[in-house]
């Protein structure tokens, strides 16, 4: 098989080892010329994966037509804001393969999901979503990972797990597109509110209690737009909830242990690198859940932090200070 992923950064990167390592061939796609000169000279990204070497045969491009080109897969890894032109770009170059998005966000100024843009810009294409719980550098060094691939066409779904799979990267299937979207974005905001507590210094005790708690408005919100409960208790829910919300290897984490600490909010929505997905989700799915008429403390505090300067610590009191009810 020919593999194309689209986006040289982290993910798109880890990606691409794993096709490799599944044996099969693969194109990168990426905008950064010398990120491309890098893979194709050193077999490393050390912008976004530092040290670690790829197998050899990740071959990189930024010519667009060169990486799709009688592709039989391709893999979007590019940040969500940034999928519907890149969708777009790809329309008149595409041939009809399945389309794994491996992107976790929602866009923000139609409220869709990846899977609708993708339908949008490239209907005849079946669609999957890869998301769990996944550091890129991990990925890209080899370690064993497990992850969700929702795919709701068996034939397409086969396709993408051999492209894929191998004794260390194991994908589970699962045919709730929506349920594994909604996981993914909603758990980037809860690791924001994690990384908050953990930069307040709130102790063990408050980070269970809020992935718990999280995991229920991520229940609420998948019922709500018709996905499927069960699908919190996946990897694409509980795992990458627990992954993400222990580790200040997750950029969203690390950005809310940043606000935590007391780092000015201003500096770090300006700062690229310290930038997390969460942030440009956090007042699209507050919005959405007041559509749904649904209660969520959490998500309506983070956002109130990151879209409304809230002070931190009266937005804490205040979600402490909520009435008791029954679990």
């Amino acid at each position: 098989m020919k593999v194309t992923v689209i986006g040289g950064g982290a993910w798109g990167t880890a990606l691409a080892a794993a096709v490799v390592r599944a044996g099969h061939d693969v194109m990168l796609w990426a905008r950064d010329e010398q990120i491309v000169e890098e893979i194709q000279k050193n077999a490393t990204n050390h912008k976004y994966l530092g040290p670690v070497f790829l197998p050899k045969g990740v071959q990189a491009t930024t010519d667009f037509i060169q990486a799709l080109h009688d592709t039989d897969a391709v893999l979007m890894a590019i940040p969500a804001q940034q999928m519907r032109s890149v969708l777009h770009l790809m329309a008149d170059h595409m041939p009809i393969v399945p389309i794994a998005i491996c992107a976790k966000g929602i866009e923000k100024s139609t409220q869709a999901l990846m899977s609708k843009l993708v339908s949008e810009e490239l209907p005849t294409h079946p669609i999957a979503v890869l998301s769990g719980p996944t550091f890129a550098t991990e990925v890209a060094a080899g370690k064993p990972t497990a992850i969700t691939l929702a795919c709701q066409q068996p034939k397409y779904a086969k396709i993408l797990v051999k492209a894929l799979g191998s004794s260390v990267f194991r994908p589970y299937l699962s045919a709730d597109l929506i349920g594994v979207q909604i996981a993914g974005i909603v758990k980037n905001i809860l690791a924001i509110a994690c990384g908050i507590i953990m930069g307040r210094n709130l102790g063990e005790n408050a980070r269970a209690a809020l992935i718990t708690r999280g995991l229920h408005e991520m229940a609420l919100l998948i019922s709500a737009r018709g996905g499927a409960t069960k699908t919190v208790q996946s990897l694409s829910g509980l795992g990458d909830l627990m992954l993400t919300c222990t580790s200040l290897q997750s950029r969203n984490t690390s950005f809310g242990y940043a606000l935590g600490q007391g780092q000015d909010l201003d500096q770090l929505l300006t700062t690229p690198t310290k930038l997390a997905e969460g942030v440009w989700s956090i007042a699209t799915m507050r919005q959405i859940a007041e559509a749904d008429g649904l209660e969520m403390p959490i998500i309506t505090a983070v956002d109130a932090i990151i879209s409304h300067h809230a002070d931190i610590d009266t937005t804490i009191v205040k979600l402490l200070g909520r009435p008791f009810r029954e679990e």
